[in-house]
């Protein structure tokens, strides 16, 4: 089973960010720390899964404006412990026009049962045609998640699950429309399933890396990041 680590970063901004444009200057900060390194610079050139992800600072301003001269928690988790020790000793050094990191907190989040995933930030599937409703049905969406997690277990483990198992026993969208959110000048459509997780062993270890890497696309952009309830 994977062990999850959680870095929880404390981030003094330098500029007022828009809600909408959070995560992309969040993704920028982390970016600039990452090509300090030149196997970690490798990484984040590849045309590959990250193996983090991370939320939207904590707390959200009521009128969506993150604010200048206030101190708001960034929670980054991540599957690789390399990638843990250099969020928590040099991203916490790290700082760009709007923001500057000040300390950092890591802590495990064990293995263990899983009963709901469910996205603090919205899950982004990119389908041929636009956003998924236009063209799948919601069984299919619940299949596209599923192959996106087996595919991230494949790269990270170098093991292939087999797929006849359940995944999912229900889903629940907390939204009531889809979610736009910012990506290199566009917007794509998202949403925020609430995912009940099968209890047999390969739901679960899927289940766990959801935790640690995200679920579904672009979790390195800070989108795909869930929050869990144990059994």
């Amino acid at each position: 089973m994977i062990n999850v680590m959680q870095i929880r970063l404390k981030m003094y901004l330098l500029e007022d960010i828009p809600a909408d444009k959070v995560q992309a200057e969040m993704a920028a900060f982390i970016d600039k720390g990452l090509v300090q390194s030149v196997r970690l610079a490798e990484l984040h050139n590849e045309n590959r899964y990250k193996g983090y992800c991370f939320d939207s600072p904590y707390p959200i301003e009521a009128d969506k404006i993150y604010r200048k001269n206030k101190i708001y928690t960034l929670t980054i988790r991540t599957i690789d412990p390399e990638l843990a020790r250099f969020f928590e000793k040099q991203v916490v050094n790290g700082y760009t026009n709007t923001m500057k990191a000040l300390t950092s907190e890591v802590k495990i989040i064990p293995p263990k049962h899983i009963d709901v995933l469910w996205p603090l930030v919205p899950v982004i599937l990119k389908c041929e045609n636009g956003y998924w409703k236009d063209t799948l049905s919601v069984a299919q969406y619940e299949k596209r998640l599923k192959v996106n997690l087996l595919k991230k277990w494949d790269q990270f483990y170098g093991e292939k699950l087999a797929e006849d198992f359940e995944m999912f026993t229900g889903i629940e969208f907390l939204n009531k429309s889809p979610i736009a959110v910012a990506y290199k000048g566009i917007r794509l459509l998202g949403d925020k399933p609430r995912l009940h997780i099968a209890e047999n062993e390969s739901a679960q270890r899927l289940a766990q890396l959801a935790v640690g890497a995200g679920a579904g696309e672009l979790n390195a952009r800070g989108y795909g990041f869930c929050n869990y309830r144990w059994l």
